[in-house]
């Protein structure tokens, strides 16, 4: 068996006295302002690289203990055994998704992997709010043609949201946010998850089959983690269920769409 910790679990203070050195692979400028703010109550060794963890740049992190990754970097067993090797102890995930690393690999080798299990759930779900307006507005098309002076609405008819059906797939703490979101626009809200939540079934969430959510749904959004059971959750025989002109939104992995 393996698990996955947060960082909470490692009870990091102020007061530390752990010196790390880390290898932050995947590393943008606001990732340098962020962390470095944050890093002046530890005083760790951060050494930002340009590029991605794979098997070729895994010796980037030699000197350090801790790798810290983001969603594209590649953490199979080769990368993991070579980091090992180099001394590295922990993969820390930037992230919420772990689907790109080899859990079970990472525990034989005696290296702990922690996540950010829930961050700024409500921006992903006021983005994919966005998105779904940008499509039913076509806001994306008009404002292109107003940059070329052209104010003809031809073509540019919307969609209001109001008593449209939403199908949610995922309701963690983005999903349920969605999901709140949604009935304020006075949308009817369906949702598949293997664990449904009660506070949205208490607020009118209605939990159905993924047949029932495809065949039912004029938008779809996703907000499930990617995993085996969830890779391609949108197939042909998926998009054969639904409705002429269906909405899909994916703010999560893009492995879940086929």
């Amino acid at each position: 068996m393996f698990a996955i910790l947060k960082f909470d679990d490692f009870n990091f203070t102020s007061q530390t006295q752990i010196k790390m050195n880390i290898a932050f692979f995947s590393a943008k400028s606001y990732d340098k302002t962020f962390f470095d703010e944050a890093n002046k109550n530890f005083d760790y060794h951060i050494a930002y690289l340009d590029a991605s963890l794979t098997k070729e740049t895994y010796a980037l992190a030699k000197g350090c203990e801790v790798v810290c990754v983001f969603v594209n970097d590649k953490l199979d067993a080769e990368v993991l055994t070579g980091l090992h090797l180099l001394g590295i102890k922990v993969v820390a995930l930037r992230c919420a998704g772990f689907n790109n690393v080899d859990l079970a690999s990472a525990a034989k080798l005696g290296v702990k992997v922690v996540r950010v299990p829930a961050y700024s759930p409500h921006s992903v779900a006021e983005h994919a709010v966005g998105l779904i307006l940008a499509l039913s507005r076509k806001i994306h098309k008009a404002y292109n043609r107003v940059r070329e002076g052209n104010f003809s609405l031809e073509g540019l008819t919307g969609i209001e949201l109001h008593g449209k059906v939403i199908g949610i797939i995922g309701t963690g703490n983005i999903g349920t946010a969605f999901a709140n979101i949604m009935q304020g626009f006075g949308c009817k809200v369906l949702a598949y998850d293997p664990t449904p939540n009660q506070v949205l079934v208490n607020a009118g969430v209605e939990y159905t089959s993924l047949a029932q959510l495809f065949t039912e749904s004029d938008i779809i959004s996703l907000h499930c983690p990617l995993n085996p059971a969830t890779k391609h959750i949108i197939n042909h025989e998926a998009i054969r269920l639904m409705k002429p002109h269906v909405m899909i939104v994916n703010t999560g992995r893009g492995a879940l769409i086929d």
